[in-house]
């Protein structure tokens, strides 16, 4: 694979929440005279994890990013993590940014939080991107989570082999055979040892998705709501999220649109970013589904 440039924050800081029990960090690339985007983390990642993927959207645009509880320079205590949540402390470094509104985009774990940003916050949003969620009951992701929280929470050698199957279920079959071999080995093994210690926050993020699914039971219109425009960008291939699910999402979302990525499977960014990075470009320029 090409070495991308590294691009560092301009500016980086903590929020100190739950009555400043807890901090939550975050790091700005720009200098305040340009629109926000708001690149949500996946399960397993961190602020830096979006490094080399930055100069597909900055300097265009200024780049807000966080580390939800148990990742990365956020705090990582072993209790009850809450999507909501998430939420509200990206509001908290807004405010203290002074950050009128974002263009969030959200994909696989990091889509949930964008989703529900929709619904708690959209007067904060320019636009809205998902890719690689789903906001119904399916029987298949409720398996692939509990399989998941199995691997997490069994001793040695579980997690490391969970670690292999992993990749295997995330990428489509372009890219995968691109990174076989020692680059997959290398994200293998940064995944592996960011993790085997503190296992629990793989758990807790993980069991955050339970009340959040709960909430959709309890209020199945919950997301009917949301007049955002919202850019839906799915992967022919992902097999995390089938596309049949992701369908789903334009029969809640009453202003979304979908596109279907062709050869890429459930990380469309990182798979396909020749395609994803001037699709949500013309989106944040038109602030409409119509471009």
């Amino acid at each position: 694979m090409t070495e991308k440039r590294v691009i560092l924050p301009d500016q980086s800081g903590v929020v100190q929440v739950e009555n400043g029990t807890r901090r939550i960090y975050w790091e700005y690339f720009g200098h305040g005279d340009k629109e926000v985007v708001v690149l949500l983390n996946g399960v397993g990642m961190m602020t830096r994890s979006w490094y080399r993927i930055l100069l597909n959207v900055y300097p265009d645009y200024d780049v807000l990013l966080y580390d939800f509880f148990g990742q990365g320079n956020s705090s990582q205590e072993d209790e009850p993590y809450f999507i909501p949540k998430f939420c509200d402390y990206l509001m908290a470094i807004m405010d203290q940014r002074n950050i009128e509104r974002i263009h969030p985009i959200g994909v696989s774990y990091g889509g949930f939080i964008a989703a529900d940003l929709g619904r708690l916050y959209q007067d904060r949003l320019y636009t809205l991107t998902l890719s690689g969620i789903l906001l119904t009951r399916e029987t298949n992701f409720q398996m692939y989570q509990d399989l998941s929280l199995l691997f997490y929470r069994k001793p040695e050698p579980a997690f490391e082999l969970y670690t292999r199957y992993l990749y295997d279920k995330i990428f489509g079959e372009a890219f995968a055979t691109q990174i076989y071999g020692e680059p997959m080995e290398k994200m293998r093994t940064r995944f592996y040892e960011q993790y085997r210690d503190k296992k629990h926050c793989l758990i807790r993020l993980t069991e955050a998705q339970n009340p959040f699914f709960e909430n959709i039971d309890r209020d199945p219109d919950a997301y009917r709501g949301i007049r955002t425009p919202t850019l839906i960008l799915t992967g022919d291939q992902d097999r995390a999220i089938p596309n049949w699910q992701q369908v789903k999402l334009l029969n809640i979302l009453p202003n979304s649109r979908q596109i279907m990525i062709p050869g890429s499977g459930h990380l469309t960014y990182m798979e396909r970013p020749d395609v994803f990075w001037p699709l949500v470009k013309r989106f944040f320029a038109v602030k409409s589904l119509d471009f």
